[in-house]
């Protein structure tokens, strides 16, 4: 276990910061090293599952390589509040796996510390998954971990039964949805299907996390960026068309599940594979879930079409290594990265083609997925990661700025009487004043 005194200087040192309102990495804490001390990692996945034994897997093969002992810990619901409880408490594991989205509030608040991206194994890896380790001040933070994108998985037994070809424009996929609503696709004889099952919760920012790819792939932005600093730009023509394309889906088509507006991705998955939404746009960690409930050959997944914009574009998100404050054996923590980045330790969390996998899409260009993986839809989400996929801004927090974006796009899903554009004008305000908070306003 890390020394419990020099955790509690380190308690000490985050409390301070968090009141300050500062950002300090706390790499150079001086904390007692022992590098027989066991490394405490935390991955937010469902306790039990089998993505939490393939993390301990990980640990375990690295654990019989190097001599370092690894515990690992699986937590899902409320897993950022229960790492802030822990810094609170002085209890800081000493890696934790999670969202690149997460990078700056943990930098903002000083939980994690600087990482060197010389390595070993570091240029192996991907520029683009570098980049999601990248805080403002153009320092990395993190170690890349998994890579992600997002596809349309439909319905193909309803798209055959409304004789649909698969969509390659927007207009299409609107018309699916709506023939997936009106058209008896199930042959139930009953009017309970809808096309789109959207996770249009508030929570951890769901609604923007959804309507990102369309916003980007419409021309649309959240800002713009000149010389690293920002404006607002989620309330330009291109920002309103796309989400007015969402909106219609709701309001007028209402071709969207009923309560998508409160719906996580967790219940999004169960409306989905029940029978009651046939268009789903999410990543590819659903598909053995989807196989087991629903069957292979019921579905199949697609590329989002190029939308007014005149391109496809695919929000690119994944996990990183984060290498926490105060930790009393940071030679631990950068070998267990090194590990994990490795060839080997990347093809164990891919996990083959099962439902375990903790790495998505391989960060480090060495890993063929197709030597790992026979599922040929893989390479569907590898594609689209490569050729559209895009991360959210590196400004220094991206989390209230998301936030803000999913409670206007809630609203404006949930007001069918609302104006769009009035309601992006007060939220590209609102963004504007964040900017202006983190000192990055252009």
């Amino acid at each position: 276990m890390p020394d419990r005194t020099a955790l509690r200087r380190v308690g000490a040192l985050l409390a301070l910061t968090l009141v300050a309102g500062t950002v300090t990495a706390c790499g150079g804490d001086g904390t007692e090293q022992d590098p027989k001390a066991a490394l405490q990692i935390w991955i937010r996945k469902p306790p039990g599952s089998a993505t939490e034994q393939t993390t301990k897997d990980l640990a375990a093969r690295f654990t019989s390589a190097s001599g370092v002992p690894t515990r690992v810990t699986a937590l899902f619901e409320d897993f950022e509040t229960k790492l802030q409880q822990a810094a609170a408490q002085k209890q800081l594991p000493d890696i934790v796996i999670n969202d690149t989205a997460q990078l700056g509030t943990l930098v903002k608040q000083g939980l994690v510390r600087e990482v060197d991206p010389g390595i070993a194994g570091g240029a192996d890896l991907t520029p683009i998954s570098w980049d999601a380790a990248k805080g403002a001040d153009g320092k990395h933070y993190a170690v890349p971990f998994s890579a992600q994108s997002f596809a349309l998985f439909i319905r193909k037994d309803w798209r055959e039964k409304v004789g649909a070809p698969v969509p390659a424009s927007w207009d299409q996929l609107e018309e699916l949805g709506r023939k997936f609503t009106t058209g008896d696709p199930d042959g139930n004889g009953k009017a309970d299907t809808y096309g789109f099952v959207v996770p249009g919760s508030t929570k951890r920012g769901y609604t923007s996390w959804y309507a990102t790819s369309f916003l980007w792939s419409a021309g649309g932005d959240f800002l713009t960026a000149t010389g690293g600093k920002y404006t607002a730009a989620v309330n330009s023509p291109q920002s309103v068309a796309a989400i007015d394309y969402l909106k219609k889906q709701f309001c007028t088509d209402k071709t969207v599940v009923p309560g998508a507006v409160t719906l996580e991705t967790t219940q999004a998955h169960q409306v989905f594979e029940s029978g009651k939404g046939g268009i789903y746009f999410t990543g590819p960690y659903t598909m053995a879930r989807f196989d087991k409930s629903l069957g292979k050959d019921k579905y199949e997944v697609v590329p989002l079409p190029a939308g007014p914009g005149g391109k496809a574009v695919s929000l690119a998100e994944g996990e990183n290594l984060y290498l926490m404050a105060g930790s009393a054996n940071k030679d631990g923590q950068r070998r267990f990265a090194e590990y994990a980045i490795s060839p080997e330790g990347q093809a164990l969390g891919m996990a083959g083609d099962t439902d375990g996998n903790i790495v998505r899409l391989p960060v480090n260009a060495k890993v063929q997925l197709a030597s790992v993986r026979k599922d040929t839809r893989w390479k569907t989400f590898e594609d689209i990661y490569k050729e559209a996929g895009r991360y959210t801004p590196a400004v220094p927090d991206w989390t209230p700025l998301r936030q803000a974006a999913a409670d206007s796009f809630n609203g404006i899903f949930a007001d069918c009487a609302g104006d769009t554009r009035s309601a992006l004008d007060k939220l590209a305000r609102t963004l504007d004043d964040e900017l202006t908070k983190q000192e990055v306003k252009g």
